[in-house]
């Protein structure tokens, strides 16, 4: 008899509830051999409300998901992790742009459309820290073989130097120009600054520009030196221009004219003192003189007196 009820069909009062609920579905039995055996399937209809019920339970519980997942804080790892999250194409579109500024094409709005990185920034300003020490030393290594006077020995520090000052500009000086900004929108209400990182990508980008001009500067030549540096100087100063009037245009004439004046003089200052340090001349070595041979005029001796000769007496 156990044996007996085992084989018994039975129903379930699962499949029984949904054709209750929904007349209109049909049951299918199912030979597949993953399915258990007696399982009954119900075939939903288009107008089936139960498969609609379960597609919004899903997106309920992916949405529920999504806000308890917590943003990391800014001490971790993954909250910069974001930040050089990006690819070969957009870096080189953004480096594009920062070499080809025009007017009406502001950079953060199409070129970082609110998604600022730091891989390029950070790479940027490695590179032309690298470069003017390397290049800073060849040019004093070619001067020395040109003028054998000049006293030369490697100059390992200027990495450090290099390094110390491109950061600190590419760090230092957007965190003084937001503040300015943030200060002054409090003021003007109809001004809107751009974020901390959306400045630092700015700037950084901007100095891409000096990277092939250092090392264009290894030519001796001193005029196409500082015509070089002078077209560098005016295509970054543009950019930065061109993506700061939005934001400062609504100010007043006179602290938009000083702050555009201030980010000008400033990358100029920077472009100048790299230019002075790591291309300056050595001073020739200290050779002391060769001795030269001085003739002394012949010693011009008396003529020999002849005796006198004696009177007789």
């Amino acid at each position: 008899m156990a044996a007996a009820d085992e084989l018994a069909f039975h129903e379930f009062e699962e499949a029984t509830d949904l054709l209750a609920e929904t007349p209109d579905a049909a049951t299918v039995s199912r030979s597949d051999p993953l399915t258990p055996q007696g399982h009954v399937a119900v075939a939903m209809g288009s107008a089936g409300g139960y498969g609609a019920e379960e597609e919004m339970e899903e997106s309920d519980k992916t949405a529920l998901l999504q806000e308890e997942k917590q943003q990391p804080g800014f001490w971790t790892f993954g909250y910069y992790q974001s930040f050089f999250d990006v690819d070969t194409s957009q870096v080189l579109d953004r480096i594009r742009g920062s070499l080809l500024p025009r007017p009406g094409h502001n950079f953060v709005r199409h070129h970082l459309r609110n998604r600022p990185d730091l891989y390029g920034p950070f790479w940027i300003c490695a590179t032309l820290a690298f470069v003017l020490a390397v290049t800073g030393n060849l040019t004093l290594l070619l001067a020395q073989r040109r003028d054998p006077s000049i006293h030369y020995s490697p100059q390992f520090h200027k990495v450090t130097v290099a390094g110390t000052a491109i950061y600190c500009y590419a760090w230092l000086v957007p965190l003084a120009l937001w503040g300015f900004l943030r200060w002054r929108a409090g003021a003007r209400e109809r001004m809107g600054p751009y974020t901390f990182l959306e400045t630092v990508c700015l700037y950084g980008y901007s100095l891409f520009v000096f990277v092939p001009t250092v090392v264009l500067w290894l030519i001796p030549v001193p005029w196409l030196q500082w015509l070089l540096g002078v077209l560098a100087l005016a295509l970054s100063a543009m950019g930065l221009v061109l993506t700061l009037w939005p934001v400062v245009r609504e100010d007043t004439k006179v602290a938009a004219v000083a702050l555009l004046s201030t980010v000008v003089l400033l990358h100029a200052l920077l472009a100048l003192g790299c230019k002075l340090y790591f291309f300056q001349p050595l001073p020739s070595a200290d050779v002391a003189p060769a001795p030269q041979a001085i003739s002394l005029p012949p010693t011009v001796l008396p003529p020999p007196s002849l005796p006198q000769p004696t009177a007789a007496s």
